[in-house]
């Protein structure tokens, strides 16, 4: 039948829409402002050299970009709302401000994810922005450890004031490969827990944190121990310590 529409036959697809002559206006003006703008900016700083710094450079550019970006959204809207826009630059303003607060305080906001390693993980230091301040946290234990190297090979310290010595567990010194069958006990050494019988070494390296000392002497324990220790000579060598609530700060 005559203008029965075939239901086998494809349906022609929609015209493509063509930019009306009002959106490339709006283009083209847009891509001139933007223009203009740049070059402004590099006159300005032509016939003003020193106005703007070799360091504000990068950030008066990242400016620019945020508002091509901005100005883009507006221009190339195709039904202006200005409840959605306004909504939509403060929310991309928002996003600009705390990129901008990040930036300014990147110093303090970088020892951030420090604390909070230190929190979960006890035995890795908090170190400041100068390097200069180590913060331990204490365990649930009660006590103090840190990770160190000794002679490049990782140890799990326990700070102890109460021990003379910086003392190391006869496992660990195996596992700088130390021969313990070897050694003689002769020298003694006093801890939180008495007085232990210990064999003295010179280790090359000894670092903790960004603290790195050389040709340290410290003593081998004979018995086993659950860890080995950072007594009074380490941290004699360092500034100051000192403890608060769960914090312990180390300064040099």
């Amino acid at each position: 039948m005559a203008g029965t529409p075939n239901p086998w036959q494809r349906p022609a697809p929609p015209p493509t829409p063509t930019p009306s002559g009002d959106h490339r206006t709006r283009l083209l003006v847009w891509i001139a402002l933007i223009l203009a703008l740049v070059v402004g900016l590099v006159e300005l700083s032509r016939l003003f050299p020193d106005a703007i710094s070799r360091e504000d450079q990068p950030y008066l550019f990242y400016m620019v970009g945020w508002l091509a970006l901005l100005s883009a959204g507006v221009v190339f809207a195709r039904r202006m709302r200005w409840r959605e826009a306004a909504r939509n630059i403060a929310i991309w303003g928002i996003v600009a401000a705390i990129l901008a607060t990040g930036y300014a305080y990147r110093d303090e906001l970088g020892g951030i994810g420090a604390r909070l390693q230190s929190e979960f993980l006890p035995g890795e230091p908090a170190v400041s922005a100068d390097a200069h301040v180590l913060t331990l946290t204490q365990d649930e234990g009660g006590d103090f450890y840190i990770y160190g190297s000794a002679n490049g090979t990782r140890i799990r310290f326990l700070v102890d004031t109460g021990a003379s010595d910086i003392v190391l567990s006869p496992a660990d010194a195996r596992r700088l490969g130390i021969d313990t069958s070897a050694l003689r006990y002769v020298s003694g050494f006093e801890t939180a827990n008495g007085i232990g019988a210990g064999a003295r070494y010179t280790l090359d390296t000894l670092t903790v944190g960004p603290i790195q000392v050389w040709n340290v002497p410290v003593s081998i324990n004979r018995t086993d121990m659950h860890a080995s220790l950072l007594g009074m000579a380490f941290l004699k060598r360092l500034k100051s310590f000192e403890f608060s609530g769960r914090k312990l700060t180390l300064r040099w």
